[in-house]
């Protein structure tokens, strides 16, 4: 049986219409958090979250990446990469776009530090914004 070690919540926008910034090519921080893993070996993290995003051309892409122990953007700390279609709906209005992972190789450590970052597709970037909500959120667990 796991169990719990720390929960934490990064929460950029609690409402649709904010930020209201647009995509960009570049990776954009929207969540950052600080979990305590009180130095477990091979510590269970499951993270998760949702965007916002409004006005994206139909069928083009945005990319959530997720990064262990860093709060820049460092490709080689990324530990999660998901892209996904902006919807149908999202052309005239927005949708909620939410993932969910997991860490199973973090090291052991007194705090493990995770950021949540997104990048817009080359069409989304001229037409998509983030309007929220946006929120990251993880909890660690020990699997003994």
């Amino acid at each position: 049986m796991g169990t719990f070690l720390d929960m934490r919540s990064s929460m950029n926008s609690n409402t649709s219409g904010a930020p209201g910034v647009s995509l960009s090519l570049t990776p954009a921080l929207f969540g950052v958090i600080g979990l305590q893993t009180k130095n477990v070996a091979n510590p269970i993290v499951t993270l998760a979250g949702t965007v916002g995003i409004s006005g994206g051309l139909i069928g083009n892409t945005f990319t959530i990446q997720i990064v262990r122990g860093s709060t820049t953007f460092v490709p080689a700390n990324v530990i999660y990469t998901a892209q996904m279609a902006i919807a149908l709906s999202v052309a005239n209005s927005s949708d909620i776009y939410s993932f969910n992972a997991q860490d199973l190789l973090a090291p052991a450590a007194a705090e493990t530090i995770y950021s949540a970052f997104i990048t817009g597709g080359p069409l989304a970037v001229l037409t998509g914004t983030r309007n929220g909500p946006e929120v990251f959120y993880g909890v660690a667990s020990n699997s003994v």
